[in-house]
């Protein structure tokens, strides 16, 4: 029998691999932070003795979420401008309030109040952008979460940088530090068209070439971005990306609500990825992202929650099931944006769009155990006919007991392992009555 670090019980494994199996009564062999095995539970108990062992008889294990846009530190801001379209929200409420509060202690605290609640609703995975990049990494590793840290650029200044040159030299100062880093990815993050103008786009796109680094950016966001573009240039904001080289596989382009089917197109012979935030562009009223025809058209589509600010929470599972439901209303077809289709959503597409698909996003052999065990034993889950399904249409975060990132336990029967879940508390308590004054 071999010895190895950790092996885990479940009454149904859902890997998110080609066909979309439900493995009933397997469990995962886990040896240095990656799974080793996956195979049918009697067999593992004869192959294979843990030195950590886990039965969850009534769980299902699924690869880790993956949030493919957020801005973490916004948490802070959770509920404080809300029932407002966009250009308000931001202009008159957000970036007021970023320049009279954001500091390293705000994104610090900020950002360990959104890691615990994406951890309590299984998300292993985050892709950020936001000021103090170099924080948020460091909280992220420190906790043992994995994250993409947006190495943020745009033209005007603020408490972080004063121009864009200094954003991007800042910006590559961080990429060095954690260059080798298993945790801590640092794609490029500029943050809209409207924000950033060519020169800058044109080194990132240089830079991100070179590098092969991923660039995160807020693209087509809604319909009045789309017309001051025009009216100003005569191209749609996509277009002008084109033209700067940047729609291209590194691309992961948010929102995405205003689309033409030419625009279509040009993103699925680019290869470049979409992130859908469906939850933020409901309450802002920005619009549908056309998920189905994407999905169609061989793009790659991930899943993001945008932030506790225009949201109001970074709920994974939540976000899934808005996601389904959205897409086949848009789409005018029950069948469209299927219940396998968001789960990949939330996981394999979200590590491809990021570069990580060959970490992370499933549940194979070789792949980092990161790793989410959801209770089925629940009177609102019952019965059971087809766990996937129930995945987006019926579980919720409070179902999730487990999380564990590279084998490394982080959330234990709904307790943070890496974090003080009151103490947490206690500091967004004191933002909240210093921001209310």
């Amino acid at each position: 029998m071999k010895q190895i670090d950790t092996l885990i019980h479940a009454r149904w494994v859902i890997p998110v691999i080609e066909n979309d199996p439900i493995l009933d009564h397997h469990s995962i062999a886990i040896e240095d932070g990656r799974i080793i095995d996956i195979l049918p539970t009697d067999q593992a108990r004869n192959e294979y003795q843990g030195h950590i062992e886990n039965n969850y008889p009534d769980h299902a294990l699924i690869p880790g979420l993956i949030n493919a846009h957020t801005h973490a530190a916004m948490s802070l801001f959770r509920g404080m401008a809300d029932d407002l379209p966009l250009m308000d929200w931001l202009n008159n409420h957000i970036w007021p309030a970023e320049r009279q509060y954001v500091s390293e202690e705000f994104v610090h605290d900020g950002t360990e109040l959104a890691i615990a609640e994406m951890l309590r609703s299984g998300t292993t995975c985050f892709n950020d952008m936001y000021f103090y990049p170099e924080i948020t990494a460091r909280i992220a590793r420190d906790v043992g979460i994995r994250a993409c840290v947006g190495l943020i650029v745009i033209d005007f200044p603020t408490v972080w940088a004063n121009d864009a040159d200094e954003y991007i030299e800042k910006g590559l100062n961080l990429r060095d530090k954690y260059r080798s880093d298993a945790l801590i990815h640092t794609p490029f993050a500029p943050h809209a068209p409207f924000t950033v103008s060519d020169a800058p786009l044109e080194r990132i796109r240089i830079l991100a070439d070179e590098m092969d680094l991923p660039v995160h950016m807020h693209v087509h966001e809604t319909r009045q971005e789309v017309e001051l573009a025009f009216a100003d240039s005569n191209k749609h904001p996509l277009a002008r990306l084109n033209e700067l080289g940047l729609v291209s596989p590194n691309l992961v382009a948010v929102h995405m609500t205003q689309l033409t089917d030419v625009e279509i197109e040009l993103l699925a012979e680019s290869g470049s990825h979409v992130v859908h935030c469906p939850e933020s562009n409901l309450k802002l009223a920005s619009g549908y992202c056309p998920v189905q025809k994407l999905l169609d058209a061989g793009i790659n589509v991930a899943l993001g929650t945008d932030s506790a600010a225009s949201n109001n929470n970074l709920d994974m599972l939540g976000e899934m099931h808005s996601a389904a439901l959205l897409g086949k209303c848009v789409a005018g077809d029950a069948s469209a944006v299927n219940a396998a289709q968001v789960l990949r959503m939330a996981t394999i597409n979200g590590a491809r769009a990021l570069g990580l698909d060959k970490q992370t996003g499933s549940l194979e052999v070789g792949k980092y155990a990161d790793i989410v065990a959801i209770d089925f034993n629940a009177l609102e889950l019952t019965p059971v006919y087809n766990p996937l399904s129930h995945l987006v249409y019926s579980c919720s975060r409070e179902q999730i007991t487990d999380v564990w990132v590279a084998g490394r336990h982080l959330l234990k029967e709904r307790a943070l392992v890496t974090l003080d879940e009151q103490k947490i508390i206690h500091k967004a308590r004191a933002w909240n009555d210093k921001i209310l004054g």
